[in-house]
């Protein structure tokens, strides 16, 4: 048995042992089930919750979370065990800062418990959902972005509608089934809030949502839609926290800082960002009492925050596999790491738009921020699902770099370490260990003789990207910085 296995477990009555300063802001006991969360990861648990909880404690209000995670039971049952308490610690150089976040009230397992999930949210006092369920759990097509139709699990849940009782079982099809039950019994308003990093996830949602209704069975659809149009909203959100998976040493750690044992803890930097566009339709809890801003429009924050952060992470991940690192902290130890993260922002910038941002200085906070050694973020997890991650992150950028006749040097040397990455492996994965939803056709494409251009243009159209694919000038640019990706070297 190691020293945290022999501590007290974190619970509602251990806590009250704990030093004030690393108990809850507020009683977690005194809260209501008012925030109906799909998504039960390290993410939410370290961004909205703590926003959340930090906005009861100012402002005397009761909104909790009922945590929804759709594949995980571990996940549910350690949240259980310790009585929905975790603790969160903030990871600064030489500064680590640990606390115990009480917002979570509940958490559910979607296809355990449907009924409570649908329960929740006909409850008028439920006001807002929000989702961190990653691209793939929209089910949107790459072409058009609407709802993917010929998805498997989208064609079960839209079967499934024919009856009343048969279970649906992905995060859109609860999420419409609730609706639909929230309209024909209170119908009362509520606000529906992606937190996944998508431009415009707002309407991405909104579409994805809609597109479920419209394909469904359900004789009340037209009337059902109708009513959404007023009465349900789909902000748009900007959110910004870098926060790795957790490990066994940082369960070790949290509960050392502890003396109580957490096997949910979460880590990540200090710093936090969230933006949300204010249009709310329902009561909405008082983020901006933590920090959190709310705007007219994000555009200007979301694609800043896309394709600097984001996209320059990607850039990290895909050459820093290919040159040896494992984490982002590595990369920016070499010689090319801080100059990629700048050179990456300086030839995006002029995609995003000029209102009020100043991309300069946020890729210097940037270089900051990466630098952390305290934070371990494994360039492994950030590479993956890069055929969903890729589109908004370098594609975007790309065409409007080529439409206004600009050089693009270091997305054509990212690309090239993506094509690289993608290689399969003879256990079925790939060469890195990066996972993705579209790793058979990626696979197919290494099959057989084809010159590397060819290879680098069929690779760009199995990630929805016909037209750059297209583009001669541009895969010859990619498949000429091959070798060198290869070979380990990032030559800037």
């Amino acid at each position: 048995m190691t020293t945290t296995q022999a501590l007290t477990r974190l619970s509602l009555e251990s806590v009250t042992r704990l030093d004030p300063a690393a108990r809850p802001l507020v009683e977690p006991r005194s809260l209501q089930p008012r925030i109906l969360h799909f998504g039960l990861g390290a993410f939410h648990r370290a961004h909205q919750a703590v926003y959340t909880e930090a906005a009861n404690a100012v402002t005397g209000e009761h909104w909790g979370i009922v945590d929804v995670e759709p594949f995980s039971s571990r996940a549910v049952e350690g949240m259980r065990a310790q009585d929905c308490l975790y603790s969160v610690t903030d990871r600064a150089p030489g500064d680590l800062r640990t606390r115990v976040v009480g917002s979570v009230v509940e958490a559910v397992l979607l296809n355990e418990d449907p009924s409570r999930v649908r329960t929740l949210l006909t409850d008028p006092e439920l006001a807002t959902v929000t989702l961190t369920v990653t691209e793939k759990g929209y089910h949107r097509r790459l072409d058009t972005g609407s709802l993917d139709t010929t998805a498997a699990p989208i064609q079960t849940d839209l079967a499934a509608t024919v009856t009343e009782e048969a279970p649906l079982t992905t995060v859109l099809g609860q999420l419409s089934a609730g609706l639909r039950a929230r309209f024909h019994s209170t119908g009362a308003p509520i606000d529906l809030i992606s937190c996944d990093n998508m431009a415009g996830n707002g309407p991405a949602l909104a579409a994805v949502v809609r597109g479920f209704i419209e394909a469904s069975a359900w004789t009340d659809k037209d009337a059902l839609l109708s009513w959404m149009t007023h009465a349900v909203s789909f902000p748009a959100t900007i959110v910004d926290r870098i926060v790795p998976a957790t490990t066994d040493e940082d369960r070790d750690l949290a509960s050392s800082a502890l003396g109580l044992r957490d096997d949910v803890p979460v880590l990540g930097e200090p710093y936090r960002q969230w933006v949300l566009e204010d249009a709310f339709v329902g009561p909405r809890p008082l983020w901006n009492h933590d920090g959190a801003l709310y705007v007219p429009d994000v555009a200007p924050y979301q694609l800043m925050k896309l394709r600097l952060l984001n996209g320059s992470h990607s850039a990290m991940a895909y050459l820093g596999l290919a040159a040896g690192c494992r984490t982002v902290a590595d990369v920016l130890t070499t010689d090319w790491g801080e100059a990629l993260v700048r050179e990456f922002g300086g030839e995006v910038a002029p995609t995003l738009p000029k209102a009020g941002t100043d991309p300069a200085a946020y890729v210097e906070d940037l270089v900051v921020r990466f630098r952390n050694p305290a934070m371990r973020h494994l360039l492994r997890q950030i590479g993956s699902d890069g055929t969903l991650k890729l589109p908004e992150r370098w594609f975007g950028p790309l065409r409007e770099l080529r439409a206004l006749g600009r050089p693009s040097p270091v997305l054509e040397l990212a690309l090239a370490a993506w094509v690289h990455a993608t290689a399969p492996t003879a256990d079925g994965g790939q060469r890195y260990g990066t996972t993705d939803p579209a790793a058979p056709t990626l696979a197919s494409c290494w099959s057989g003789t084809m010159a590397p251009t060819q290879r680098v243009a069929a690779l760009l159209t199995a990630a929805g990207a016909e037209d750059l694919a297209a583009a001669t000038d541009l895969t010859t640019a990619i498949a000429q910085r091959l070798d060198a990706v290869s070979a380990g070297k990032v030559e800037l």
